[in-house]
């Protein structure tokens, strides 16, 4: 059950706490973004998992406490990305994460990369098998999560062959252009899941993934 926290009126930096797991939401000036800029809760503080932005708020959970400030000036967003490749047997890839997380940036294999399945992490260490070759993006350590702008994908069916190109999912994947003569069509030619995208019938294309 979501709660919502009565607030003194909105401030430069603003402290939002969750407490028994409970959502609560601060307002807050959002209009050019917000950042974590303190955590105050041993339990993590991760974007778009235990604190984000609705309306003029931000909102926390899961025992997340931290102070978030108005992104005044953000800085050029870099993402730091690690190449994992395996040849048929599990390969591990150190990575100093410091509890961050990790995400599917862009397969580079023919054999899909499914997290859980054929890749996944660790403390420090991202781990592929069954021939996933991958790039992986490494978010931020403060728990502000992966850098917040689209990635680009290109999914090509060869041979009018099924092919499914992985890459982590979390809001929606949209088609930017097509590059086949065969028509892609949501539903039928292409589609996707949390876990990538999936082409067929001769369908390629550009996709955006949020």
């Amino acid at each position: 059950m979501a709660t919502t926290a009565v607030a003194a009126p909105v401030a430069q930096v603003v402290r939002c706490e969750s407490k028994d797991m409970q959502r609560v939401f601060c307002p807050m000036d959002t209009r050019k973004g917000v950042q974590l800029v303190r955590q105050l809760s041993e339990s993590a503080c991760i974007r778009e998992t235990s604190w984000g932005v609705e309306g003029q708020a931000v909102w926390v959970s899961e025992n997340c406490r931290a102070e978030f400030a108005r992104r005044i000036e953000p800085g050029k967003a870099v993402r730091r990305a690690v190449r994992c490749e395996s040849r048929g047997r599990v390969e591990v890839c150190p990575v100093q994460l410091r509890g961050a997380p990790v995400r599917l940036l862009r397969q580079q294999s023919v054999l899909p990369c499914r997290e859980g399945r054929s890749w996944g992490y660790g403390r420090n260490e991202i781990w592929v098998s069954r021939g996933c070759q991958g790039l992986f993006e490494v978010g931020a350590e403060d728990g502000s999560g992966f850098v917040q702008t689209p990635r680009k994908v290109v999914c090509e069916s060869k041979g009018e062959q099924r092919r499914e190109c992985g890459v982590s999912v979390v809001r929606r994947v949209t088609l930017v252009e097509q590059l086949s003569s065969a028509t892609c069509r949501e539903g039928e030619t292409w589609g996707w899941d949390a876990y990538g995208i999936w082409v067929d019938d001769g369908c390629r294309a550009e996709f955006s993934v949020d």
